[in-house]
């Protein structure tokens, strides 16, 4: 098999035989021209069916996953939406308590109008085997986050899959903090592996889309039914934008990951920060999973850490940071910071928040691709001005 990266470059649809371009058009066609009634000129008939640009894509997406197919969805959340509808429905899911706040919303909110009931777990490897067994409903879905969404702690996909298979679960993995670049979920056992693109995949900040990849055909013909009856895909320029971006992965996620060791480091010494929460280092206690898992063992490009002064430094600091843009999202070029106690993860309970480690002084650093000296350097001054009595 080819690298990474050259799979990165080259993978999608053929290059257009007609007029030779090195870069694929952009079809904004909403229809297809038939040649006789039923008879379309080539494979597409309605765009909301299937697109050249989401369908070259989708075929890129599955090779960097190392899957047979993959679907794209209008965002990360219209992917949740669709895997839960199609699986999930009048039935029992378990997912990590530390999970990212809209996946969270949508699993407490939305999915109970389907007959979905969840239950949150603090330790997935202990507490899921004891819950399936114990649930009076069938038990179809466990959801993974790893890393979780914000405090950076592993799971091990292998052990847990071998759990919820036994059990006839299904293991859906989102992988957007990741990316396919550090991480294959479906090589560890995984049935799904989920993305927002508009994170690490397209890597612009200009672009709202989720994809799943899986290796199972009548999960994917479950998924494509539901893609094209609730009609929730992405337009053409967006899986245009979003391929283009998939491209670069194999630059920019490398590089924001040694972005992200140098800024971790130096929060672990400094008197001013009281934990940080990256797996890329030795200290981290799920670093043996990083090393299974990832790619060469790397942390990835996020970090969150507790800052001494309690939630009121948390916002100085976020405020000081020259670099660091005070905004939600993550897997930008741009380095990104936010508080997710009162932002990302708002809507959920402070009791399950605090129980699931985010507290109010918590920090979340999407590390970009900017010098790596002037983001530590920056770091080490936002702290000072944030703690400064």
């Amino acid at each position: 098999m080819a690298g990474f990266g050259t799979r990165a470059i080259r993978s999608g649809l053929p290059r257009d035989v007609g007029t030779g371009a090195l870069v694929e058009p952009i079809f904004l066609a909403t229809t297809f021209a038939q040649d006789r009634v039923g008879s379309p000129v080539g494979s597409y008939v309605y765009s909301r069916s299937a697109n050249p640009n989401r369908e070259s894509f989708e075929i890129s997406v599955a090779e960097m996953e190392c899957a047979k197919y993959a679907l794209a969805f209008s965002s990360g959340m219209a992917a949740t939406a669709a895997v839960l509808q199609g699986f999930a429905t009048d039935s029992h899911i378990v997912a990590m308590g530390s999970l990212y706040g809209g996946t969270h919303r949508y699993l407490t909110h939305l999915a109970p109008a389907f007959g979905v009931k969840v239950s949150f777990v603090n330790d997935i490897h202990t507490e899921l085997s004891p819950l399936i067994g114990e649930s009076k409903e069938k038990v179809t879905i466990v959801w993974v986050e790893s890393p979780s969404n914000p405090t950076l702690s592993l799971v091990d996909i292998k052990a847990v899959t071998d759990t919820a298979h036994a059990r006839g679960c299904l293991v859906v993995v989102d992988n957007t903090f990741l990316s396919p670049y550090f991480q294959n979920p479906l090589a560890h056992g995984a049935d799904i592996v989920l993305h927002s693109v508009t994170k690490y995949i397209n890597g612009h900040s200009d672009v709202l889309m989720g994809v799943v990849a899986l290796n199972c055909l009548e999960a994917k013909r479950t998924l494509s039914f539901i893609q094209n009856a609730a009609g929730s895909v992405p337009s053409p320029f967006d899986c245009w934008l979003a391929h283009r971006g998939l491209k670069t992965l194999h630059l920019r996620a490398p590089a924001a990951a040694r972005n992200a060791f140098a800024i971790a480091k130096a929060l672990t010494l400094s008197s001013l920060v009281l934990s940080v929460n990256y797996p890329g280092l030795d200290n981290h206690p799920d670093r043996r999973i990083a090393l299974k898992q990832h790619r060469g063992g790397l942390g990835g490009g996020m970090i969150s850490f507790r800052i001494r002064g309690g939630r009121d430094a948390a916002a100085k600091f976020c405020e000081a940071s020259k670099l660091f843009t005070l905004a939600e999202s993550l897997g930008g070029l741009e380095s990104l910071c936010e508080i997710p106690a009162v932002m990302t993860h708002n809507a959920m309970p402070r009791e399950m928040r605090e129980n699931g480690g985010i507290y109010d002084d918590l920090i979340r650093l999407s590390v970009g691709v900017e010098d790596t000296d002037d983001l530590v350097q920056d770091v080490l001054e936002a702290l000072e001005v944030a703690t400064k009595v």
